[in-house]
């Protein structure tokens, strides 16, 4: 393959200068941080993601989890079956529409959320930001996904 001279280079193509490896990385190192955290509850870092929807609504359709996931139903479907065999949801076919199936929190999975409880602290500690400067961060974050998505 020819070199391109250096005053021919583009720094806009430098892999340093791309939003899109930092935030990858970013969302690699951070998954990797929630593993110590998630592996005394037995819960691995899409079921709390999965957790922390139901802790918040109690129960969900499939479509709605996906929608704020950003996830398809073939990639939650099975997701979903693993959390049910721990007890830790069930799915139903909702009364109003047989095609939708609703999601709910079991005792099991409210069992976690006690059990979680610190677990946002302790992130914030390990990545030495302030809750403001973690807040600031996840509007920017929100805004480009609002655009992206």
């Amino acid at each position: 393959m020819k070199e391109l001279p250096d005053s021919a280079f583009n720094p806009l193509l430098k892999l340093d200068n791309q939003l899109c490896f930092s935030v990858y990385a970013l969302s690699r190192l951070i998954t990797k941080a929630y593993q110590p955290l998630l592996e005394s509850l037995d819960v691995t870092y899409p079921q709390y993601l999965v957790l922390l929807l139901l802790w918040e609504h109690e129960e969900l359709t499939v479509k709605q989890l996906g929608e704020k996931l950003l996830l398809d139903s073939g990639t939650l479907t099975p997701l979903l079956k693993r959390m049910e065999q721990r007890q830790w949801l069930s799915r139903r076919r909702d009364a109003r529409d047989e095609r939708s199936v609703v999601v709910a929190l079991a005792p099991a999975g409210r069992v976690l959320q006690q059990q979680a409880h610190e677990i946002p602290v302790q992130l914030a500690e390990k990545m030495q930001l302030t809750m403001p400067e973690i807040e600031a961060l996840r509007t920017q974050l929100r805004q480009l996904i609002t655009l992206l998505a």
